[in-house]
């Protein structure tokens, strides 16, 4: 510790050496702050629609203008997907609806499974579907309407809706477990 003539204290002999601690100092509030920012952003509050709520209403328009409305799938368990082109998580749970779900229940008449691209029209899907080869319908929802009346954010998504029209299960990103329990529910939902 040091005196000045005017009997000021200053702390330290290294200026350099209080500079850094200083720093460290406000680092370290900086990284805690950026992580309560972090965790506040990871809240899952991007539900509308939950488990036990009745499927909203929709209707999907092609870019020739045809319509597939929700209302006339009423009696079937429909699973709701939405992906984008551009989400490697959704890159691998189609995949698995490719490989998997797909061969297991395309042929079930008490089953529909609507693949939404969001943001996407019929052309993206497409030229999509040229590449990825998948044989199970694409459909678009190019302004996120359909998208919007289930959820705020966060894809790939997947609501399955039982046959009395309310969700049994929802699902956010992908993961190998939570695809074995889709199709579980799924089984269980058709019996």
């Amino acid at each position: 510790m040091r005196f000045d003539e005017n009997f000021n204290v200053s702390l330290s002999l290294n200026p350099k050496r209080e500079m850094i601690k200083v720093m460290k100092k406000y680092l370290l509030a900086s990284l805690l702050a950026l992580l309560a920012f972090v965790g506040k952003a990871q809240e899952d509050n991007s539900d509308i629609v939950k488990v036990g709520d009745t499927m909203p209403s929709f209707t999907i328009v092609s870019d020739n203008g045809s319509k597939l409305q929700s209302a006339s799938l009423k009696g079937k368990v429909i699973l709701v997907n939405f992906f984008a082109t551009w989400c490697p998580p959704c890159q691998k749970e189609l995949a698995a609806v490719q490989q998997t779900l797909w061969p297991k229940y395309k042929n079930n008449k008490d089953f529909v499974l609507l693949v939404i691209g969001r943001e996407h029209s019929d052309a993206d899907l497409q030229k999509y579907n040229e590449k990825k080869g998948f044989d199970f319908p694409l459909y678009p929802d190019k302004d996120r309407a359909i998208f919007g009346a289930f959820a705020k954010n966060l894809i790939p998504r997947g609501y399955l809706v039982g046959k009395d029209g309310k969700i049994i299960y929802t699902s956010k990103g992908y993961t190998d477990e939570e695809f074995a329990e889709l199709m579980t529910k799924i089984e269980g939902a058709l019996k």
